[in-house]
Parts: structure tokens; sequence; C-alpha cells
């Protein structure tokens, strides 16, 4: 025991006169994300609207993280004035209702009440697309499923095709 406490005692940081700078380490070191934090101490959250036929990504300010539900209300809550006067619209208008959604791993799946989907409209692909883009811009969500009565859907990818798969931000292109 004795010889242990003295080997312990020899190790360490010696004393000194004054504080030193210290020189970080070189090499990668791992990255960790945050939500992003405004001035102001809001948060930020993605959602995607439309423009032109085009999926274009915003950012909203919200006053606490949103879940995938509630960033969901918020895409179903439409462009802002804001966004509007930026040429920003919704496709989700008139589209089957989103009625809830649940992150089982990294998948979001989607909720929807009418199984009427799948005829490879433009507007029905953009309506889509703006809720895998709003999702999948979420730290936690990587892939987008839709079910309806438990089942999952043929929903239109940007290509025309139907899907029944999770489906990803790159089966709709993005605008900045």
């Amino acid at each position: 025991m004795a010889v242990v406490l003295c080997a312990v005692a020899g190790c360490g940081v010696s004393a000194e006169d004054s504080p030193r700078a210290i020189e970080p380490p070189g090499g990668p070191h791992p990255v960790v994300t945050t939500p992003a934090v405004e001035p102001s101490g809001q948060l930020t959250v993605a959602l995607c609207f439309v423009r032109d036929d085009a999926l274009v990504r915003v950012d909203r300010r919200v006053t606490a993280a949103a879940t995938p539900d509630e960033q969901l209300r918020l895409l179903e809550a439409g462009p802002t004035s804001t966004d509007r006067e930026a040429g920003l619209t919704t496709a989700l208008v008139g589209v089957s209702r989103i009625t809830g959604v649940r992150v089982t791993g990294r998948e979001a799946l989607v909720d929807v009440s009418n199984g009427q989907v799948g005829t490879g409209r433009t507007d029905e692909m953009l309506a889509f697309g703006q809720i895998v883009c709003t999702l999948t811009a979420r730290t936690d969500v990587d892939l987008v499923s839709f079910l309806h009565d438990s089942r999952r859907l043929g929903v239109p990818r940007a290509d025309g095709s139907l899907s029944t798969g999770p489906l990803t931000v790159s089966d709709y292109p993005v605008q900045r």
C-alpha cells in the first residue's frame, strides 16, 4: 500500500509561478452538432416550401426545440407573409392530411389520412418532398416513410417513380 501511495504521489503536475497558454493538440477532432442558437436565444428549425416548382429550405425561428410533430405543424401552417413575398408557396394544400409522425431509429414514419396518393402529379410530389425535406433536416432523421392504416404508401419521388420504401432528401432536389 505504501508503495502505491508513493508512486501516485510522484505523479502529477508540478506547480508553476504564473499561468501559461496551452496550445490544443493537432489532428482531427470530433465535431458535436448543436441546434443553431440565434442571438436572441431562439432556435431555428428548417422547413421546406416551394418556389417555381422546386423545393426551397428556409429557417424558421422557434422558442424551443421542435418535435417532429411540431415541425410538421409549422410546415402545414404554410409560408409566412415574408416567405410569400419571397415567392414561397406550399403544395400541402389538398394533399393527404398528416395525422401523426414518430421516429423509430433514424426513420420518421408519417401517418397520413388519405391513402389515395401516387398519381404522380407535380403538386403531390412537391408536397411529399416538402415533408421529406423538412424531416430529414433534423439531426435525428435520415429516412422518411409514409403510412396509411399501418401500411406503407407508394408516394411519388422527384423522378416520377413511386416508392414504398424509405425516402431521403436526395429523392427530392432542394434549392438553397
